[in-house]
């Protein structure tokens, strides 16, 4: 049952059949959250349209036309791409170039990095496929990685190509797609393990068959990791080295991080049917600086130092916090963000650890918000909530 590379087994994608050949959408309309490649469905028609460049065998995309998708640009027949990713544009430039290689790649970063949005946005703009996940728990068995099989077939007439059950990995390779493995880190180390061979040879055997699945052109593996969070384990320096890895940093500013606070709650607002938040609201701006100074462990103007607490206050967090927020106006307000809608969200995010970080908590009220110019209804509803 070997599966090899061929330059007849699957035809090299042209810019024309890149254009007009789209995954098919199984999704329902009432969908809560689609794919990354249906939901842009049209940014990725209209990049391949507009996309003269050389792609690598099997790529919908050039490496350009990629970077373009996930950074955001305006094409020529004035098609707007919304960013995807808000940061450093070198950052996206090597994870791209790092697929286009024989190197897997590895997004590190803390939590809330947006390691998981890029890496689903990465496999949607190359393969225009981004499902073929493996997601990482410490109950993730060897055979989500490699392969299973079915029991009623294996037991009725014993191994077969019929029986087996191909892991979203091992179909990735047969078909030169992308695959995403998922907090690679909370993976047992013995599984972690059962990458090495498929990221070194291409290869996945199946000894039970007497066969093989070589990977084809075209695939290549995303994985993302973070090294805070407790239950993780570290990787072997022999599967270390088969990735190249991206740190993704947090926004380095304020700005930047109130943008893609409003950019996703505008999103999962939409979603949901919540009343639309005018760019740049004072309410998104005054929870991102709390969680930064916060996170910091200094004001932002760097004149208090301040204590941490145990939490991460990520990004991820602060998109959190508004949408329940947006919610809470929309169902039991009048629809405006206000400070009183944010300040519960806050404490649940800031306060995990009830005896420590209340302590910070009502510190920084205190010192930092109590004092802070056009911050006393903020004040007011945090101390309520407390």
């Amino acid at each position: 049952m070997t599966t090899r590379a061929s330059s007849t087994s699957q035809p090299t994608a042209t810019a024309q059949s890149s254009a007009t050949a789209q995954p098919t959408v199984t999704s329902a309309p009432e969908v809560l959250r689609p794919h990354a490649e249906e939901a842009f469905a049209a940014e990725l028609a209209a990049l391949a349209a507009h996309d003269d460049r050389p792609r690598p065998e099997r790529w919908r995309l050039s490496p350009w036309a990629v970077a373009t998708y996930l950074l955001g640009g305006e094409l020529p027949d004035g098609t707007v791409i919304s960013p995807k990713y808000v940061g450093p544009r070198r950052i996206v430039e090597v994870a791209v170039t790092t697929l286009a290689t024989d190197r897997a790649l590895l997004l590190l970063g803390v939590p809330g990095t947006a390691k998981t949005w890029v890496s689903e946005h990465l496999a949607a703009a190359v393969s225009g496929d981004s499902t073929l996940l493996v997601q990482g728990t410490a109950g993730t068995p060897e055979e989500a990685v490699r392969y299973g099989w079915n029991y009623a077939q294996l037991l009725a007439h014993g191994p077969s190509r019929d029986a087996l059950v191909p892991s979203p990995v091992m179909r990735a390779m047969a078909d030169g797609r992308i695959a995403r493995v998922e907090e690679l880190t909370r993976i047992p180390p013995d599984v972690q393990d059962t990458l090495i061979t498929i990221l070194s040879e291409k290869t996945l055997p199946v000894p039970e068959l007497g066969g093989e699945t070589q990977a084809v052109r075209g695939f290549n593996l995303i994985a993302t990791a973070n090294d805070r969070d407790r239950g993780v384990n570290e990787l072997s320096s022999a599967l270390r080295r088969r990735f190249n890895t991206v740190v993704l940093p947090l926004p380095a500013t304020v700005e930047d991080e109130v943008d893609i606070v409003s950019r996703r709650v505008r999103q999962l607002g939409r979603s949901l049917d919540l009343p639309d938040l005018p760019d740049g609201a004072e309410e998104i701006r005054r929870v991102v600086t709390v969680f930064r100074e916060l996170r910091d462990g200094v004001t932002a103007d760097g004149r208090t130092r301040l204590k941490s607490p145990t939490g991460t206050l990520s990004t991820a967090e602060a998109i959190s916090v508004v949408t329940s927020g947006v919610a809470l106006a929309a169902h039991f307000g009048d629809g405006v963000l206000r400070s009183a809608d944010v300040a519960a969200g806050i404490l649940g995010a800031v306060v995990r650890d009830p005896a420590g970080d209340r302590v910070v908590w009502q510190e920084y009220l205190e010192t930092v918000v109590r004092e802070r110019d056009g911050w006393k209804d903020f004040y007011r509803a945090c101390r309520e909530v407390s």
